[in-house]
């Protein structure tokens, strides 16, 4: 009997899915209120997750007496720390069962060790629908034939499969998209397009940011006529400048950046958090033109990642400067605190601000399309700055510090080193990503060029063997890091007297 109302579930949720037009659902969304969608999915949790019932208990918090939205902001928030790391992996599961599941992604702790991340088939429709915006605003994908090549990494890790479903399911509704999975295998990437791409009005690489400008450099230099292929980009996992945007644009021949292109604000505990649109994406561009006003938007003179994103199925909030989302899922979370800086605006306050800026981005995109223009749809605007954890992303591979200390903790090694180190991604001339290790040597050591090496090489060794993000998504050629050795004191990186930090963003 459970297997059939489960299979009604399943298929009134796919009915939904397929018959309503992305215009009706998100307008639907725009008119319902987030913060009644979030305490009924607080009830909901509460009553039937056996983890939450317990979390709320040790609080002594009555979920009875969570009636409104004050009530609902004093509830702490959880965390890997306090919550999902706790809790055997069934009981974060509705009613403690975790086979209501039926796909489990990981994702790699500071130690290797995965975090298993369970969904079932309907958390991955409400996450399609994010793909569907981006599809159908920013590539009118309904109306032209679309091969789309995943690019991320295939196997246990969200990117891959997640993204090859999506695509899928919107194929399932009556777009014209056809998938390809090579992963992140370059030669097979360049082969599909070339191949394969001339049967298509257009052609989706989705992917980590770096290796799609990898395989983009790599194909020119093989002489890929990318310009033939009407290029499109999905793209997670990193923060990138509107530079960077323009050059891979360029470069495939994109004539409309707002259009041409889209990056997911994603996560293996929840799937799809939010996606740029036409609209963020052009408004963007114009704070990366204008660093006072986007200082004046986000406090931060550096560019976040901003994208929209629907309440009604990822409900953020601010603490602190971190954000906090709730959302359903096959571990459904409550005030989560996945440690990203940020922060929340909306939709109204974001075109006032612009319009005191002397902006209107509506009228900035009418004349690259048609009319009205696709990809204005009222949502609020969440932007992010990335872990507040000290990690730093390289590949959409989160990439911790104490994987690096275990690399100069080696024999021989530690006798030439201190421990500090400053650890972050930075770009050459032509905007290619490398991994920069900054290295303190100890009192009275010389720095040389064998050193250098051996330091390479062990950090490069723990990395493959504690951080299976690391070995799994970046390509072999990019996974050497850049070694510099700095004398004790150095007044750049390791001033004395001032307390240390391990990464740079």
């Amino acid at each position: 009997m459970k297997h059939k109302s489960r299979g009604q579930q399943v298929i009134k949720v796919w009915e939904d899915f397929v018959s309503t037009p992305l215009e009706d659902l998100l307008q639907q969304h725009i008119n319902s209120s987030g913060e009644s969608a979030v305490l009924d999915l607080f009830h909901d949790v509460a009553a039937n997750v056996p983890a939450y019932q317990a979390f709320l208990a040790e609080r002594e918090i009555q979920p009875d007496t969570i009636e409104s939205w004050g009530d609902f902001q004093k509830i702490p928030a959880i965390a890997k720390e306090n919550y999902i790391s706790r809790y055997p992996l069934a009981d974060l599961c509705r009613n403690g069962q975790l086979e209501g599941c039926d796909m489990i992604a990981a994702s790699s702790g500071s130690t290797g060790k995965p975090t298993f991340w369970p969904r079932f088939f309907t958390d991955e429709l409400q996450i399609a629908t994010r793909f569907e915006q981006i599809f159908h605003d920013s590539f009118a994908a309904d109306t032209k034939p679309t091969l789309a090549v995943i690019c991320f990494t295939l196997g246990t890790w969200v990117g891959g499969m997640f993204t090859t479903n999506c695509c899928r399911y919107l194929a399932s509704k009556g777009y014209p998209i056809t998938v390809i999975t090579p992963g992140n295998n370059k030669e097979d990437i360049l082969r599909v397009v070339q191949e394969l791409g001339g049967n298509f009005a257009q052609v989706v690489l989705l992917g980590y940011p770096p290796f799609l400008k990898d395989v983009i450099d790599t194909g020119i230099a093989r002489g890929v006529e990318w310009q033939r292929y009407q290029m499109k980009f999905v793209m997670a996992g990193e923060v990138f400048s509107e530079e960077w945007r323009s050059l891979v644009g360029e470069r495939v021949g994109s004539q409309n950046p707002c259009y041409d292109s889209a990056s997911l604000y994603g996560t293996a505990d929840a799937g799809v958090l939010g996606n740029e649109t036409p609209l963020s994406i052009c408004i963007r561009r114009f704070l990366a033109q204008n660093p006072e006003a986007a200082k004046a938007l986000f406090g931060e003179s550096r560019l976040p990642t901003l994208v929209q994103y629907d309440p009604v199925s990822r409900f953020f909030e601010v603490q602190n400067g971190q954000l906090l989302f709730s959302g359903n899922n096959g571990i459904p979370l409550i005030r989560y605190n996945i440690l990203d800086t940020g922060g929340i605006i909306s939709y109204d306050a974001m075109l006032q601000f612009l319009a005191d800026w002397g902006f209107n981005p509506l009228e900035n995109l009418t004349p690259h399309t048609q009319q009205p223009p696709r990809g204005i749809h009222q949502l609020p605007f969440v932007y992010v700055f990335g872990r507040s954890n000290f990690t730093v992303s390289y590949f959409g591979a989160n990439i911790y510090p104490e994987n690096v200390t275990v690399g100069l903790e080696q024999p021989v090694i530690k006798e030439w080193v201190t421990g500090k180190f400053v650890l972050q991604v930075k770009e050459d001339t032509d905007k290619n990503r490398f991994l920069s290790v900054v290295v303190e040597l100890a009192t009275d050591v010389e720095g040389s060029e064998d050193k250098r090496q051996t330091i390479a090489t062990s950090i490069l060794t723990q990395l493959l063997r504690l951080n299976g993000e690391f070995a799994n998504y970046v390509p072999k050629e990019y996974q050497t890091p850049q070694i510099t050795l700095a004398p004790m004191g150095d007044r750049e990186y390791f001033p004395i007297g001032v307390k240390h930090r391990y990464t740079r963003k």
